[in-house]
């Protein structure tokens, strides 16, 4: 165990110190800082290949598989990568949609809608406001612990990676397609807040059904209290524990 690395999708390989780290190595990678990176133009127009290119890199250098833990559309590029067996196994918490997931539930309509009402923000990067954090992240949480998470952690985001993800189920070579079919892959985990508007239940049962084909491992955890901020919310250790504990399950 000690010799093997989490990967996540939100930043580089860490030690096995639970999800916490992942969020802190992000933002020294990225040269992020409270309000945003420093050139937000800089990560504009980037899309769902880009980022598995990105991190399929990094794994290629390192000297086992690593194991995979990403949150939204960190969790779509965990299962691409896993797919790829690129990975020992991974943890896709909130993730968003892949290709064949066919609900859209009216919370996630609205959460997406700040992007998707200018068609240019596919190749911008596109931000939050605090109120529309509040409904995408922190509906589970007080208004006042939301309003700290937001000055904390939100920074703009490529707009593309929505607009892919929109319009994959179109698309017969859609990038946020996943080889859900591949029965040699390692163990995957889904992840979810009962409580998420953005990633709502709906979207990561569908997901699960998606591996009906594969009798590779595919479990599902629910926390039926939490929303879409549950990795950096007061309550980030439940999560992390659950997801440790799942990996000891099948000795990794």
């Amino acid at each position: 165990m000690a010799a093997r690395k989490l990967l996540g999708a939100l930043g580089g390989p860490v030690p096995r110190r639970g999800l916490r780290d992942l969020g802190a190595r992000l933002a020294r990678c990225a040269g992020h800082r409270r309000g945003g990176p420093r050139h937000p133009e800089s990560i504009a127009d980037h899309g769902i290949d880009d980022v598995v290119a990105h991190y399929a890199k990094i794994i290629e250098g390192l000297d086992s598989k690593p194991i995979l833990v990403g949150h939204s559309f960190g969790g779509m590029i965990a299962q691409k990568l896993l797919g790829q067996d690129l990975a020992a196994a991974a943890v896709a918490i909130d993730a968003a949609q892949i290709k064949g997931v066919l609900p859209l539930p009216l919370s996630s309509l609205r959460v997406t809608f700040p992007v998707f009402k200018n068609p240019a923000n596919q190749h911008r990067a596109v931000s939050l406001t605090a109120e529309q954090f509040r409904y995408a992240f922190g509906n589970a949480i007080t208004e006042e612990e939301s309003d700290r998470l937001y000055e904390q952690w939100a920074i703009p985001a490529p707009g593309k990676p929505l607009f892919e993800a929109a319009a994959a189920n179109f698309n017969p070579h859609s990038p946020a397609k996943v080889d859900t079919a591949n029965e040699l892959r390692g163990p995957l985990l889904l992840m979810m807040g009962g409580r998420d508007h953005t990633v709502p239940e709906a979207i990561t049962r569908s997901t699960l059904k998606q591996y009906r084909h594969s009798d590779a491992v595919t479990d599902i955890l629910e926390f039926a209290d939490r929303a879409h901020s549950l990795t950096i919310d007061h309550g980030w250790r439940e999560v992390a524990d659950a997801a440790l504990a799942w990996l000891k399950a099948h000795s990794l």
